[in-house]
């Protein structure tokens, strides 16, 4: 595997010679070295992707072919799937039987842009008269910069590279600096499958410098950020000034909202997925937990039993559940957030510290409860993005509703009761992207992700997810062209 940039169709060094060493946070053990890019090797892929779109050699492609090249990666992603899992789970820390759940998400991802992108054939506009013929026609934005977090690297880059390639765009992929290894993967894959050169390019690094020119450069068209909120308002900032199209999904802080009439068992099984898969760096995360007062007690005592139970490790032990954080500064973030909400009065049920003994080389942290919390302290309003989940408590469905919507956030939430009117009544009510009844975290390639209020704007995935990457043209034809006789010839 090259560890390299890919700029027009080739795999180069970074100018100035930066490098960057990739260690596994389960142990700390040596990964790679890989180039690290300057903003002149940004410049770079970003002239070769406005070269390659202004050309016409990939935008020019029918879309049913542009689909098909997406469709045979889903095929190879499938074939090498644990080669892709490995990558993965080597930089990220995550058990490899999760990294290989991502990589089937992955491939239906491709699979469904792949054969959406032969299906996009505009809309004809009834004009209200035979002598007119009127349609809508979706064209590439341009140059697209994809910008891509550390959590779910390949997932989260899959998202907008497939719709970016169906929709005929030109792209510059800037992943998280800690997590490199499953986007250069990527870029090998669709260079063997014929992507032409410039069309996609990979640029290594921290988004300080590697990522400074993709949100003010007037070549970018477009910006897919998915990240945190900090640079995201940063990012929109940025894009503004040259009025970029952007696309942001900034985090969540998420209700998991349990009434006394819910199947407690399930409920239960679902609090703990929701707020300690992945140790809670899931965007969606159900870190807030919202439990109705009559069964409260009974409910946090279990989840508190149950929480104590996980068995942490590495990617590749059988025994382990869940694994570490993604760097120490990360986790040194998590425990501050911790130590604030205890300070503001919250009271410590389980966890609060960093992983002993076997654990102690990896960046672990144990899956941590806080109860007794109140709304405005900032284990309510901010996200940890760590295996913490916060306990709230309600009375009616009024109070449910209103404690799950005082969040600046608007990511997704839950709803967990036997009554299916109470259940689509709250659904409503909430104002997320996602709703989850009876279950949480699943997500369909085919329906729209994306977050209310800070959690940012635009969707991905579904038909949106495709038209985010598109300009929508009105062509209007007259079949009888004719002298209007709105300004009157006075010559003759």
């Amino acid at each position: 595997m090259p560890n390299t940039l890919f700029i027009d169709g080739k795999w180069v060094s970074a100018v100035n010679g930066g490098t960057r060493k990739i260690h596994n946070p389960a142990d700390g053990s040596f990964v790679a070295e890989v180039d690290e890019a300057s903003p002149a090797d940004t410049e770079l892929a970003i002239k070769a992707a406005r070269r390659a779109f202004d050309s016409g050699v990939w935008s020019s492609v029918p879309a049913s072919e542009r689909g098909d090249l997406l469709l045979k990666f889903a095929a190879v992603l499938r074939e090498r799937k644990d080669e892709f899992a490995k990558a993965e789970s080597l930089d990220t820390g995550k058990r490899f039987v999760e990294s290989q759940i991502d990589m089937d998400d992955i491939a239906n991802c491709f699979d469904y842009f792949g054969k959406l992108a032969a299906n996009d054939a505009g809309r004809v506009v009834d004009a209200g008269t035979d002598t007119v013929a009127s349609k809508i026609v979706h064209e590439p934005i341009g140059v697209c910069a994809l910008i891509t977090p550390w959590n779910y690297p390949l997932l989260q880059a899959a998202w907008k590279i497939a719709p970016a390639i169906a929709a005929g765009n030109a792209f510059v992929l800037k992943p998280a600096e800690l997590t490199p290894h499953t986007a250069i993967l990527t870029m090998q894959v669709l260079e063997e499958l014929g992507l032409p050169a410039g069309v996609g390019n990979l640029i290594l690094g921290a988004g300080a410098d590697a990522g400074a020119p993709l949100s003010t450069h007037e070549d970018i068209d477009m910006v897919s950020f998915t990240g945190g909120l900090v640079t995201g308002r940063l990012l929109a900032r940025n894009a503004a000034d040259s009025i970029k199209k952007i696309a942001l999904e900034l985090g969540g802080k998420n209700p998991n909202v349990v009434f006394a009439d819910a199947d407690f068992e399930a409920a239960l099984d679902n609090a703990l997925n929701a707020a300690f898969v992945h140790s809670g760096q899931v965007c969606s995360a159900g870190a807030r937990l919202i439990v109705e007062e009559s069964i409260a007690e009974e409910f946090v005592n279990r989840l508190v039993e149950r929480a104590e139970q996980i068995r942490l490790g590495g990617p590749f032990d059988d025994n382990a559940e869940t694994g570490p954080l993604i760097s120490a500064a990360h986790r040194d973030k998590v425990h501050a957030y911790v130590e604030k909400g205890i300070a503001e009065g919250a009271r410590l049920r389980c966890g609060g510290k960093f992983g002993e003994g076997d654990l102690a080389d990896g960046f672990y942290y144990l899956p941590t409860v806080l109860d007794q919390v109140k709304r405005g302290m900032s284990v309510v309003s901010d996200e940890a993005f760590g295996p913490v989940v916060t306990v709230e408590t309600f009375s009616t469905v009024d109070e449910a509703v209103e404690i799950a919507n005082d969040t600046y956030y608007g990511l997704a939430g839950a709803v967990w009761s036997q009554d299916a009117g109470k259940t689509q009544l709250v659904a409503q009510r909430l104002r997320h992207g996602t709703i989850w009844i009876n279950d949480f975290h699943p997500y369909l390639p085919q329906a729209e992700w994306g977050g209310y209020k800070q959690s940012g704007f635009g969707r991905e995935l579904g038909p949106t997810g495709l038209a985010e990457y598109q300009e929508a043209k009105h062509i209007y034809q007259n079949l009888e062209p004719a002298v209007t006789g709105w300004f009157p010839d006075h010559t003759k």
